[in-house]
């Protein structure tokens, strides 16, 4: 089970051409990581950043091109943890349009201390959610 986010390619996703301008998809990642955490884990980017004071920053990313995508295409962005660490969270996203896999990205998030720049474990809450969907995910 993925956590999945339908977008629909719009105009400001690609270029002349009509096809998705790589660096759009970086844009789509983040924004299911963004729409993950506030529908499964709980916790919105805005109660993290001005609540609890930490951020999620993206630490690493692998990406494969696979596929083009075009405008008005409806690609699904699926979202599958495969580790959780003290303070961080491996994911994989992958975005699929009518069965063809068109890219996927195998990203690290840290959990940061906003008022320190560094790392920090998880708060429990938010662990316990990761860790449900972990399971809920096998």
């Amino acid at each position: 089970m993925a956590f999945k986010l339908p977008v629909t390619i719009r105009f400001q996703h690609c270029d002349p051409a009509g096809i998705v301008f790589y660096p759009r998809y970086f844009e789509m990642f983040n924004l299911t990581i963004e729409e993950w955490f506030e529908q499964v884990i709980g916790s919105s980017f805005h109660q993290m950043h001005l609540h609890q004071k930490i951020a999620v920053p993206t630490v690493r990313m692998e990406t494969e091109f696979k596929a083009m995508s075009r405008l008005e295409d409806l690609v699904v962005f699926g979202l599958k943890i495969t580790a959780i660490g003290k303070s961080s969270v491996n994911c994989t996203i992958e975005a699929v349009c009518n069965n063809e896999v068109r890219c996927t990205s195998k990203i690290t998030l840290v959990c940061v201390d906003m008022t320190t720049s560094k790392a920090r474990i998880w708060p429990e809450p938010i662990l316990s959610s990761m860790k449900k969907y972990l399971e809920e995910s096998k």
